[in-house]
């Protein structure tokens, strides 16, 4: 390889990586169980400082409980060995309580409202994952990105 092909790397400013986290709307949330760690798959929508989810009960609620724990999010964009961008948030993972009080609620609709851009059924008939009953969101609170540029 010539040293005009060798892929570069840099770092993404915030704009950069607020624009990953919104047009993208999967990725994967890690937690800590024990001394275990756990990595899976969500669909998500990105707005205002947030992501925004839904799940099952299960690990990840059990483990985070229903108030602030630590987690990490990644969303990638890959187009070819060093053709890509990778985003990892840092941030406190919070069940969204319908039946909580009154801005919780709120925040619950504006949940739903979101993820309805994706599934327009979410928590309605015809919901394609009628079982994926938790919201939650999680703050952006540290994010950073990379990104590699070079031959495809």
């Amino acid at each position: 390889m010539k040293a005009s092909e060798a892929p570069s790397f840099h770092e993404l400013d915030r704009s950069e990586i607020d624009e990953i986290l919104t047009r993208n709307h999967v990725g994967r949330i890690a937690y800590a169980r024990g001394n275990r760690v756990d990595i899976e798959p969500i669909h998500y929508v990105h707005s205002n400082g947030w992501v925004y989810g839904r799940t099952s009960p299960g690990r990840k609620v059990e483990t985070t409980g229903e108030s602030w724990w630590p987690v990490a999010f990644e969303v990638d964009e890959v187009e070819g060995l060093f053709r890509w961008r990778s985003v990892v948030v840092h941030g406190g993972f919070y069940v969204i309580d319908p039946g909580g009080p009154e801005w919780e609620r709120e925040e619950y609709e504006r949940a739903v409202r979101l993820l309805r851009v994706l599934i327009p059924e979410t928590g309605a008939e015809g919901d394609p994952v009628p079982f994926r009953t938790v919201l939650f969101r999680i703050a952006v609170q540290e994010a950073t990105g990379r990104e590699a540029t070079g031959p495809v």
